[in-house]
């Protein structure tokens, strides 16, 4: 039963998140150029970009290039229909490290320098992030006495009560995962900021379609795990965590636009030690006290 509550719950995140991931982009592209002052593209712009790129034709610098990418995407949607499902958090937080995986293999089996490049700086990014996503696995299963979402959601307080510090950790490394400024080191979606465009330098067409839908379904799965921290046993909780979500998002997008790129140095070492204070401190006071 758990595997077809997982499988449908897949099915569905397929079809929804596309939607919702295009609409949230399309709202983040708008709010940056207000912020920017410009008037900015339509709210369905990112989908008319998709669908031209779908419309091209499919040419890769190799064979293989395009089944990393498709890879890299059924492993997001796999891992999205996971935590959307009420499935087991830490299983979903390793789906979508492999899918990440699958990205970076993609990129390096370009042979190009640039595309390299980009690869290795994707690669920082998810050793960086990497520490405090496990961290917040581990305190949410300390708070909660389960890895499964449905386990936390049917909690008498919103699981932030008790893990208060893990959430600040996650917010910092969501600025990371988003691919927002100052952490935007392998792409960015400003087109100002790139002469070439890192690591999906060599991909093109249906290939960068499928990397644009697949970023859109990972956008929805993180602030899925952003709302998480707010929702218990009452309904009503959605709406807070809804609430809370669009603040959060919105915050990023001022980040994006007010803070320059960061070097990947800095990236490292500030991930790991906000993950150290905020993730052990967190889960020392749930373990001991």
């Amino acid at each position: 039963m758990t595997l077809l509550i997982t499988l449908i719950g897949c099915l569905v995140f397929a079809v929804v998140a596309p939607v919702v991931g295009c609409l949230i982009a399309g709202v983040d592209r708008i709010i940056s150029a207000r912020m920017q002052g410009r008037v900015g593209p339509p709210l369905l712009q990112p989908y008319y970009d998709v669908r031209k790129l779908l419309e091209k034709e499919n040419v890769s610098v190799n064979g293989v290039e395009n089944i990393y990418i498709v890879c890299a995407l059924v492993f997001t949607i796999i891992a999205g229909g996971i935590f959307f499902s009420g499935g087991n958090l830490l299983l979903c937080v390793f789906v979508i490290t492999l899918s990440s995986m699958f990205f970076i293999i993609a990129a390096y089996s370009a042979r190009s320098p640039y595309a390299e490049v980009g690869a290795n700086r994707e690669t920082l990014q998810v050793m960086a992030y990497e520490p405090m996503v496990l961290f917040m696995a581990v305190g949410l299963y300390l708070g909660a006495q389960t890895f499964d979402v449905r386990g936390i959601f049917a909690l008498d307080v919103p699981i932030i009560a008790s893990t208060w510090l893990i959430f600040i950790g996650l917010l910092f490394v969501l600025t990371i995962k988003l691919r927002k400024s100052p952490f935007d080191l392998s792409m960015s979606h400003h087109a100002h900021q790139e002469i070439v465009r890192g690591v999906t330098t060599e991909m093109s067409g249906p290939t960068l379609a499928r990397v644009e839908i697949m970023h859109w379904c990972e956008n929805v799965l993180f602030l899925g795990w952003v709302g998480m921290f707010f929702v218990w046993g009452n309904p009503l909780s959605i709406l807070l965590a809804i609430a809370v979500i669009v603040v959060v998002y919105f915050l990023e997008i001022w980040i994006d636009n007010n803070f320059a790129r960061m070097k990947w140095q800095f990236m490292l070492k500030s991930a790991w030690i906000v993950a150290l204070v905020t993730g052990g401190i967190n889960i020392a006071f749930v373990v001991f006290l």
